[in-house]
């Protein structure tokens, strides 16, 4: 188990150096690579204070700092988002099949939370989807 965790973390790794130099500051170039690290991660929520405390942070201000006040190009991280996906699973012969899924909510204060048809209810809920 610990072995492939470990071959996880080596590829998020790589998979990071490629886009690392979107990033024009040190420090913002790794927290973007905590910010991925606790994204992936088990914690049960992603928000800013959840993310920030997995990986170490005593608050979530860096984190936010990273989303909203840091320079980076988000156009050329999904360029180079898709390229690195491409040479992982590219294959003459492949198929990308997106799907969106409906995650039921209580209330509304989650991001993209609305009433809005969700097949995992089968009717229209408040719900967040995602793809």
């Amino acid at each position: 188990m610990e072995k492939t965790i470990r071959g996880w973390k080596d590829e998020l790794t790589r998979a990071h150096q490629r886009m690392g130099d979107l990033f024009a500051r040190t420090e913002v170039r790794g927290r973007s690579l905590a910010y991925l690290e606790g994204l992936l991660s088990g914690c049960e929520r992603k928000n800013g204070w959840q993310v920030a405390e997995r990986v170490g942070d005593a608050s979530p201000y860096g984190m936010q700092y990273l989303l909203g006040r840091a320079r980076w190009d988000a156009d050329a991280l999904q360029a180079r988002l898709r390229e690195y996906v491409q040479d992982k699973l590219g294959s003459p012969d492949a198929v990308l099949i997106l799907d969106e899924t409906g995650f039921l909510k209580k209330g509304s204060h989650s991001a993209g939370v609305q009433r809005q048809y969700s097949g995992t209810a089968g009717r229209i809920e408040n719900s967040q989807m995602r793809v």
